[in-house]
């Protein structure tokens, strides 16, 4: 081929390129590149993580593990190890975990005066699964007691109550998202004064019809006039095999319809990448967002090449038209 004839042809491609990214809101950066995780030193492991800023001063992180593991930090870069919620075991949780020890994905806050924990129990690939609420005054090991049940599961049920999310709306609503597979990402009103079931609905906020109906682990996060829908896409848990990545929509109700950066409806399939599987970065997922001053921080774990789970961290940083972009 001669060299002119190539130049134009991948001129061509390249315009063809930009044009398809623009008519979908993308940049280059956008549908080619991510960044590392930031810093993180001390105690790396995290599965699950979630961050609350404390009140204080510095930050108390919950991760999947027996008892659930904890760590705490003074800046968001090096985190100690600060022992398990439940030291003592959580026999209440044995009917959904088989007996195993391991809780799952808790969701930590700090709501009027007191850290919240929702946290989930169940097996793997299982939706005989529950959902409870613990509370704390202080968020330390072993200060933690059990308030019940929230939500459960069976395996006819149709959802998988794992996987849960508080969001407390501008007005003082308490919702709680959730879910795993099986019919995708559900949202339920909570009673703010005991933290459980307002009513007996269930509404259906996000589902995928391809990969094994891969979302969950949601995440919602309200900014500006829209709510945040952040969920994991993909498969979890298989080391650096893992092919979890981190998607969004948004709404301007907290109950939906959350839609992606190109107008597709969440409960259609729908969700805007914005972090996936680059480097020696694997399966970035399970994403949590909270807000520390004038920064938008992003929690997930990924995987290392040996398989490790990490915790990862990086900040938000939001276009003109109000969607995230990891940093």
């Amino acid at each position: 081929m001669r060299p002119r004839l190539r130049k134009l042809l991948l001129a061509g491609v390249t315009g063809l390129l930009a044009v398809t990214a623009s008519a979908y809101g993308l940049t280059r950066a956008d549908a080619a590149t991510y960044p590392n995780p930031g810093v993180v030193t001390g105690s790396t492991f995290a599965h699950d993580p979630t961050i609350v800023k404390k009140p204080a001063g510095g930050y108390l992180l919950a991760y999947t593990a027996p008892g659930i593991g904890l760590k705490t930090s003074t800046d968001r870069t090096r985190f100690t190890d600060a022992g398990k919620a439940f030291p003592n075991g959580t026999p209440w949780a044995d009917t959904y975990t088989n007996g195993d020890t391991n809780l799952w994905a808790p969701d930590i806050s700090y709501q009027g005066g007191k850290y919240l924990m929702y946290y989930s129990a169940s097996t793997f690939g299982s939706s005989r699964s529950a959902i409870f609420l613990a509370t704390s005054s202080t968020g330390a090991a072993g200060s933690w007691t059990n308030q019940g049940r929230v939500i459960e599961s069976t395996t006819s049920s149709g959802y998988n109550a794992i996987d849960p999310n508080l969001t407390v709306t501008p007005s003082g609503e308490w919702w709680l998202s959730f879910g795993s597979f099986w019919s995708g990402i559900k949202i339920v009103k909570l009673n703010p004064s005991t933290g459980k079931r307002a009513d007996s609905t269930i509404r259906g906020i996000a589902e995928r019809f391809v990969n094994s109906k891969s979302v969950e682990a949601p995440h919602i996060y309200y900014r500006n006039g829209y709510y945040y829908l952040f969920v994991a896409f993909d498969l979890c848990c298989k080391g650096a095999s893992s092919t979890y990545r981190t998607m969004v929509g948004r709404s301007k109700t907290i109950t939906g319809p959350y839609k992606d950066r190109a107008g597709t409806l969440m409960t259609a399939g729908g969700g805007t990448e914005i972090l996936a599987s680059h480097d020696a970065v694997y399966g970035p997922g399970h994403p949590a967002v909270f807000s520390d001053g004038t920064q938008d921080v992003l929690v997930y774990h990924y995987y290392t090449a040996s398989g490790d789970a990490r915790l990862g961290i990086n900040l938000l940083s939001w276009s003109s038209s109000g969607w995230p972009t990891v940093y």
